[in-house]
């Protein structure tokens, strides 16, 4: 498995040929950025590893702990956590739940405080209504971002593992049948 150090050059070095082919295929310099963002985001914060005390766990400093519910509940290198497209869905639900809650609770706080009204109902499908309607290109772009960004990961695991798999010599078998006795 490779180190923390190569997950970080394999993100550097194959964004700049993901970048270019994304711009070709969408011919949008600001989908290009959206994309290129969430990209270096999945490799070096948001990617597979955080199911483990890894690089990238360590990277969300002061509030890394959001994530220990996350490691608990999931095996390290699972299809949960490494998986194409599920691992990457798994953590965008959990990060925004937490983000959600945060935001409840915030707002509460200031509902409190300064008395105003807050029509949760309405924000909701406000929120949902933009992102279908108006920023669906741009979530799709993100979404692929983030997983693009995970599968280089979970991809170079793989290999690195297979090819130490391959590079391992067999054992000679020693033959542990009887003795035989000279008569």
């Amino acid at each position: 498995m490779p180190s923390g150090r190569t997950h970080d050059r394999i993100t550097y070095l194959s964004l700049p040929p993901l970048a270019v082919i994304i711009y070709i295929l969408t011919g949008r310099g600001g989908w290009l950025l959206w994309f290129s963002g969430a990209y270096l985001f999945s490799g070096l914060m948001f990617g597979p590893d955080l199911d483990i005390y890894s690089v990238q766990y360590k990277r969300w400093g002061v509030i890394r702990w959001i994530w220990l519910p996350y490691q608990s509940f999931l095996k390290h290198r699972s299809f949960f956590s490494h998986g194409v497209i599920l691992g990457t869905v798994i953590r965008v639900i959990y990060l925004s739940t937490l983000v959600l809650i945060l935001a409840i609770f915030f707002v509460a706080i200031a509902q409190l405080i300064w008395g105003f009204n807050w029509n949760w109902r309405n924000f909701a499908e406000n929120i949902f209504n933009l992102l279908k309607n108006v920023y669906l290109g741009e979530a799709v772009v993100i979404f692929i971002g983030l997983e693009l960004g995970a599968m280089s990961h979970s991809l170079s695991d793989y290999l690195v593992s297979h090819w130490k798999r391959s590079q391992k010599k067999p054992k000679k078998r020693r033959y542990k049948g009887k003795k035989s006795r000279g008569k």
